[in-house]
C-alpha cells in the first residue's frame, strides 16, 4: 500500500495533470515534457494513467490528507474519460466536499456539455487568455481565438459557474494587459489570475522574446490593480514574486493578492500524467510515484521545498526581506543556472530598487 516517508505530510491541495496532450502549442508553456531546448532537462513521457488508475490515485490522496484537487494537463478536457472522473471526484470522494473543483483549460475543446457538467459538479473554471491581438502568437494555433475564451467565460457566467481569467504575462502581451483583463472581466470572469512568464518547458525556446524586465514585472501589478479596482473585483498572482519587485511590499494593492514565498510542496504539489510526483507544475524534477510503496523517494529534494531549506542567492544575504521572501522562483533559477540557489532569471541585468 502506498505510504509517505516518516515525518512527512502532503499539502492539502494536489494538481492532477491528466494528460500530456494539448491542442495549443503555447510559447510560454512551462510543462517540462515540452522542453526541446535543453537536453539536460529532458522529461520522458511515460504511459498515461487510465481513468481507473486516476480513481485509485484519488483514494490514495484521500488517505494521505489531501482535501482538494485542481485538474489540468496538457489540456485536461482532451483526456478520455474526463467526464467520468469529474463525476467520480464529486460523488464518490470526500475531496472538495467543501471546496470547488478547479479546472484549468484553454477552452478550445469546450462544449455546452462541459458547461452542464461543470454546473452539476460545482466547478471553478479557470480559462487561459494570453492576450488579444497576441493570442495567436502566444498559443501557436490559428484554430482558436480570444473570442472563443470570452464566449465560454460568458456562458459559464450565465450558468452561475465561478470563473477565473488566467493571463500569463509576457513581453509580447504586456502592452495589452489592461485590455486583456478588462475583456475577461466584462465577459463575466469573477476573478483574475496573473502568472509572469517563467522559463521552462517550451518557454525555454522563447526566453529572449517573452521574458519581462523588472520594470515590467512591477508595472503588470499596477495595471492589474487598476483594472480590478475599476471593476470592483479581486485577483491574485500565481507565481511568487521577489519582494523587492513588489511596490510597497504589496501593501498598496487592495484588490490584488501577491505572494513572495514558494508554495511548492507546502500549499500544493503535482502528479503528472503518468503518476510521477513533482513539487510544482514548473519543476522538471520527479521526486516519486504515487503507486510506489513509499510515494516520495527523493525526500531530500521534497524537503528542500517543504521545509524551505534551500540557500538563497548571495545577493539576498543582507536583504531585509529575506525572512519573508524566496527571492523569486527557485525552480526557474535551477532551470536556467543548474542550482536552486542562483538568481531568478528576472533579475538578470537589472538594477534593483530596495
Amino acid at each position: 500500500m502506498s505510504r509517505l516517508p516518516p515525518n512527512t505530510t502532503l499539502p492539502e491541495s494536489a494538481v492532477l495533470e491528466l494528460t500530456y496532450d494539448c491542442n495549443h502549442k503555447c510559447r510560454f508553456c512551462s510543462c517540462p515534457w515540452e522542453n526541446t531546448e535543453n537536453p539536460a532537462l529532458f522529461y520522458k513521457k511515460h504511459e498515461e494513467l487510465s481513468i481507473y488508475e486516476w480513481k485509485r490515485v484519488l483514494r490514495i490522496l484521500e488517505r494521505s490528507g489531501v482535501r482538494s484537487v485542481t485538474i489540468s494537463g496538457g489540456e485536461a478536457l482532451l483526456k478520455e474519460g474526463f467526464f467520468e472522473l469529474l463525476l467520480y471526484i464529486r460523488k464518490n470522494t470526500s475531496l472538495n466536499n467543501r471546496r470547488k473543483i478547479i479546472i484549468i483549460s484553454n477552452g478550445a475543446a469546450m462544449t455546452e456539455k462541459h458547461i452542464s457538467l461543470f454546473k452539476e459538479t460545482d466547478v471553478h473554471l479557470s480559462l487561459s487568455l494570453p492576450g488579444l491581438t497576441t493570442y495567436t502568437y502566444h498559443t501557436g494555433t490559428n484554430n482558436n481565438s480570444p473570442d472563443n475564451v470570452l464566449h465560454w467565460l460568458k456562458r459559464a457566467s450565465d450558468e452561475s459557474i465561478e470563473t477565473t481569467v488566467n493571463v500569463t504575462v509576457t513581453k509580447r502581451n504586456y502592452d495589452e494587459l489592461y485590455e486583456t483583463l478588462a475583456n475577461g472581466l466584462i465577459a463575466g470572469a469573477n476573478t483574475v489570475l496573473l502568472n509572469r512568464f517563467l522559463v521552462g518547458g517550451r518557454g525555454l525556446s522563447y526566453q529572449n522574446e517573452l521574458a519581462l524586465s523588472p520594470d515590467e514585472l512591477r508595472g503588470l501589478l499596477d495595471t492589474a490593480e487598476e483594472v480590478l479596482a475599476l471593476s470592483k473585483r479581486v485577483g491574485s498572482v500565481g507565481t511568487e514574486y521577489p519582494l523587492c519587485l513588489i511596490p510597497n511590499g504589496g501593501r498598496a494593492y487592495k484588490h490584488l493578492r501577491t505572494g513572495s514565498l514558494c508554495a511548492a510542496a507546502n500549499g500544493f504539489f503535482v502528479i503528472d500524467p503518468s503518476g510521477f510526483i513533482r513539487t510544482c507544475n514548473h519543476s522538471p524534477k520527479r521526486v516519486g510515484h504515487i503507486f510506489d510503496d513509499v510515494i516520495i523517494s527523493d525526500i531530500g529534494y521534497w524537503d528542500t521545498f517543504a521545509k524551505r531549506t534551500f540557500k538563497l542567492p548571495e545577493m539576498c544575504n543582507n536583504c531585509s526581506f529575506k525572512e519573508d521572501c524566496d527571492c523569486g522562483c527557485r525552480e526557474a533559477a535551477a532551470i536556467c543556472h543548474d542550482s536552486l540557489s542562483e538568481l531568478d532569471p528576472c533579475f538578470e541585468g537589472s538594477q534593483l530598487r530596495r
